[in-house]
């Protein structure tokens, strides 16, 4: 879709308007349909409240959130559809299967087939008709039942379980690799250098070294193609990957900014990937120890990217091409393998019990021969 942002106009702002009011972001529909300051203001508030990118911008993302937050659970009826349903009263089903103990996998408000099998049985188990909607009977069901599944979130439970159930060996395990933007899309660009081609190369120094530890390896896309954040989740979901290491490098405005940053699934709603979190606090800690890029820490986003991978993912922000000495460095090929090989040893103690965890920093590629 189109962007929109600041002083732009039209019947696409006058959507946003009426839906921001519906949020309470906005006392009243402007007069004009005109993203004029105040209308800045409650988007930028709407998007740190979702886990967006905080720029006043409304594309794809800040729109999907957006339609997503009107529905309430009851609005409608819910069920499996060609185009699904999605919006926050799927995620409020979701987040309530999980707490009575049955298996809608992560809250990311789409209903796919893996909630529709969780409503299922919970129709069954409690004597509903199980044809896989949410309408009345289910809905007076779902208010009535009491929390089955206590001592933690119940998606933090299967994702922790699942990881110990993995083992601390890397051989056979799947990681998926995708490398940022591709084909006529170079993404940010500075100081002759472009991230689609920083990242490629990235990938594939990273791709050998896992490769070489005995993991399968895949990537969502050549040189030459851009596919969508979703069409990435998707491949990744199809290959069965046990993570999903999506690599970027960031620009901004000001030449000032600069510094790695490291991003995983998280709502700021409590629905969030506990081992994603892990991960990409591993990668920050184990890239920061080995380089010398500032330390723009972890934050959670509900980026597609993040959002709709049934695995653990995160995305790392290397630095700003707007920046000369971060720049400098993303050039230097000495220095992607510091970065490779960081992200590399943040993978293999995500799987390592914590009586072998190395101190940050110290662990180097000899090391995984034993495990």
């Amino acid at each position: 879709m189109q962007q929109f942002r600041l002083g732009d106009a039209g019947p696409e702002v006058a959507d946003v308007h009426a839906l921001l009011v519906g949020l309470g972001l906005l006392p009243e529909v402007p007069a004009e349909p005109v993203l004029d300051a105040a209308t800045d203001h409650a988007l930028r508030e709407f998007q740190q409240r979702r886990g967006l990118s905080v720029d006043g911008v409304v594309g794809t993302e800040t729109y999907r959130a957006l339609s997503a937050a009107r529905w309430k659970l009851g609005d409608r009826l819910l069920s499996l559809a060609t185009l699904p349903y999605v919006g926050d009263d799927v995620a409020a089903l979701q987040e309530r299967l999980l707490e009575l103990g049955f298996d809608a996998g992560r809250t990311d408000g789409v209903f796919g087939p893996r909630t529709e099998r969780a409503l299922r049985g919970l129709q069954r188990e409690y004597g509903l008709v199980p044809d896989g909607t949410c309408g009345p009977g289910t809905l007076r069901a779902l208010r009535q039942l009491g929390r089955h599944v206590v001592g933690g979130r119940p998606q933090v439970l299967r994702e922790t379980e699942a990881l110990h159930r993995s083992g601390a060996a890397l051989p056979g395990k799947i990681v998926v690799l995708d490398p940022g933007h591709g084909g006529t899309d170079r993404g940010a660009t500075g100081h002759g250098l472009e991230e689609a081609a920083i990242v490629e190369d990235l990938a594939a120094r990273l791709e050998g070294r896992l490769t070489a530890v005995g993991v399968r390896t895949l990537l969502t896309r050549g040189p030459d193609s851009c596919p969508s954040d979703a069409r990435r989740a998707e491949f990744a979901n199809d290959a069965g990957a046990d993570l999903v290491l999506s690599l970027h490098v960031d620009r901004s405005s000001s030449p000032l900014c600069h510094g790695v940053a490291s991003y995983h699934f998280g709502s700021g709603r409590g629905a969030t990937s506990t081992i994603g979190q892990e991960l990409a606090s591993l990668v920050q800690r184990e890239v920061v120890a080995r380089t010398d890029l500032l330390d723009c820490r972890v934050h959670e986003k509900t980026w597609e990217g993040l959002r709709l991978t049934r695995m653990p993912a995160v995305r790392l922000e290397l630095g700003h091409l707007s920046h000369p000495g971060d720049a400098a460095r993303l050039a230097d090929p000495a220095f992607r393998d510091t970065v490779a090989e960081a992200v590399l040893v943040a993978v293999q103690r995500l799987y390592l019990p914590a009586d072998l965890d190395p101190p940050t920093g110290v662990m180097r590629l000899p090391d995984f021969a034993g495990l």
